[in-house]
């Protein structure tokens, strides 16, 4: 018998090219996928024989065999028993309108869905300034598929099974240093994977809340939670948040009013602002928790975006507490890939039994694939090399972002030394500032989106990495200037001050505040005299 083999040399009319990074197979398949769906090759044309293929074209069979198979599997193709292979009838372009078919569909307004729906139509990223990731070409493409290439080279028998609920233990045994350098004292027990820090959020989440529970949330802050909490019917309640934190003023009178069961924050490099809380702020907010018995959720997944305390302040609320009544969340998809769903919780030993159960009751594990894939990267060392040169990058991106939004006549809610986002004023809507980009080709992130009631806002979020450039500008700066100026009090937004002074900003539209939330506004009430926690920072929490 003979076996056809691979000629070096392409026959005379035939598409292949042995030359080419793409293989063979790739090659057929993706000829006739784009014929077929182009109507060239029309269904029920039979197509050319193994044998024939292989010879025209100068490949193997098995190499036909395999396209063939391929063919199939897509649904382009089918076999039929001693009479060879057809084109089989489908609509032309079907597959690829049916990948498009969510993100196009249409929101009814402008919200939460609408960003998100925008955000997964695959506009290159240097139109994305209002996106929550970094561009892809910032990122170490080689880092995460050597590691894959390393798991590949090894045994596969350890993925056919589920995992452990609580996560890849050796990814939990490196979490511990890397905690211990943040100042928090966590066992590999008292840590939980998760498929991304969403999901940890969701546990935690469905652990503490019933209907009618309370949340309090940073306003502004990261958009999903507001959704994901109102369906498990909670009441979801922003807290103004400081150029150090959050209002806790404003924090006590509303833990006060509504005895709530979370409060969900960000110390270090908050969303959307890139702020951090001052120690002061600290304190005060623990003891808070501890006096009217809420839980703190300290979402740090921009953590590692953050070059430490020698170049810009950083406190972890899970740091002074050591997780006694603070849960801590992180993750990996800012820094290696979006694609890589790895988060975790770190919490106190009795939770993390818990959550574990409820990790088991929703999905049993969370993939155990790219837990080893972020092991490797971590354990090998490289992953801090990769996280010096993203922090440079951005703090090169920072001084022209800046300028350029200046340039604009936008100003910029503080200024921080680090971190991915600027929250910008405009002192217009950006809704309709936001929807008109959109049809620019541009995704912006209107500020409405991170305010719980997502009420109209003058404020908006810009990622660095796509901010200074100068087409997204142009089109803004003519979009702006075509958008009216409208009253202050219409919109979550902050006096008119210069940048070079901070303001405390209170994010609130006193016209709508309690028709929107049901809190009366009261402003800013000073601490009662017989306040037992006053504020100011007290030298120990046990005091």
């Amino acid at each position: 018998m003979t076996v056809a083999v691979e000629k070096s040399e392409r026959p005379a009319g035939s598409f292949l090219s042995h030359a080419s990074d793409v293989t063979l197979v790739e090659q057929i398949v993706a000829w006739y996928a784009a014929r077929i769906d182009e109507r060239v090759v029309r269904p029920g044309a039979r197509m050319p024989s193994i044998r024939t293929f292989s010879t025209e074209h100068g490949v193997s069979r098995f190499t036909v065999v395999e396209a063939y198979d391929r063919l199939i599997a897509r649904g382009y193709l089918e076999s039929r028993r001693g009479a060879g292979f057809f084109v089989r009838a489908r609509e032309a372009g079907v597959t690829a309108r049916a990948a498009r078919a969510w993100a196009d569909a249409p929101s009814p307004q402008l919200d939460v869905v609408w960003l998100l729906r925008n955000m997964f139509k695959r506009l290159p990223p240097r139109d994305m300034p209002g996106g929550g990731v970094l561009p892809p070409d910032w990122l170490d493409e080689g880092l995460i598929s050597a590691s894959l290439r390393a798991l590949g080279r090894g045994s596969g028998a350890a993925y056919l099974d589920y995992g452990h609920p609580q996560g890849y233990l050796p990814l939990r045994q490196q979490l511990q240093p890397r905690l211990v350098e943040l100042e928090i004292d966590a066992q590999p027990e008292q840590i939980v994977t998760t498929n991304g820090a969403t999901q940890a959020l969701d546990l935690i989440a469905q652990r503490f809340l019933v209907p009618g529970d309370t949340v309090l949330v940073d306003e502004p802050s990261w958009f999903l939670l507001f959704g994901r909490y109102a369906q498990l019917g909670a009441r979801v309640i922003g807290v103004p948040r400081l150029t150090d934190g959050p209002d806790l003023t404003r924090l006590r009178a509303l833990a006060a009013e509504h005895r709530p069961k979370l409060l969900v924050t960000s110390s270090v490099l908050h969303n959307p602002t890139s702020t951090g809380i001052g120690s002061a702020n600290a304190f005060q907010l623990l003891r808070l928790a501890h006096e009217f018995d809420f839980r703190v959720v300290e979402d740090d997944v921009y953590s590692d975006l953050h070059p430490g305390p020698a170049v810009s302040p950083c406190i972890r609320l899970a740091a002074l507490d050591q997780l006694q009544r603070v849960i801590y969340v992180g993750g990996f998809s800012k820094t290696l890939a979006a694609n890589l769903r790895v988060g975790f919780i770190a919490c106190a030993p009795e939770l993390a039994r818990e959550f574990t159960d409820l990790k088991m009751l929703i999905g049993l594990t969370s993939p155990e694939l790219g837990e080893r894939v972020v092991y490797r990267v971590l354990s090998e060392g490289h992953y801090r090399r990769h996280l010096h040169r993203l922090r440079e990058r951005l703090a090169r991106a920072r001084d022209p972002a800046l300028r350029a939004i200046e340039k604009l006549g936008l100003r910029a809610f503080a200024s921080p030394p680090v971190g991915m986002f600027l929250w910008v004023d405009t002192g217009v809507d950006t809704n309709p500032v936001a929807q008109a980009m959109l049809d620019r080709g541009f995704l912006m992130a209107p500020g409405s989106l991170f305010l719980p009631d997502q009420r109209p806002s003058t404020w908006m979020r810009f990622n660095l990495a796509a901010t200074a450039q100068p087409r997204m500008l142009e089109q803004l700066e003519r979009v702006l200037s075509e958008s009216p100026p409208r009253p202050l009090e219409n919109f979550a937004t902050a006096p008119q001050v210069p940048r070079s002074k901070p303001t405390t900003n209170r994010y609130r539209d006193h016209g709508r505040h309690e028709r929107n939330t049901g809190i009366p506004d009261r402003g800013s009430p000073a601490a009662p005299a017989d306040d037992p926690f006053p504020l100011q920072p007290p030298r120990n929490l046990s005091a």
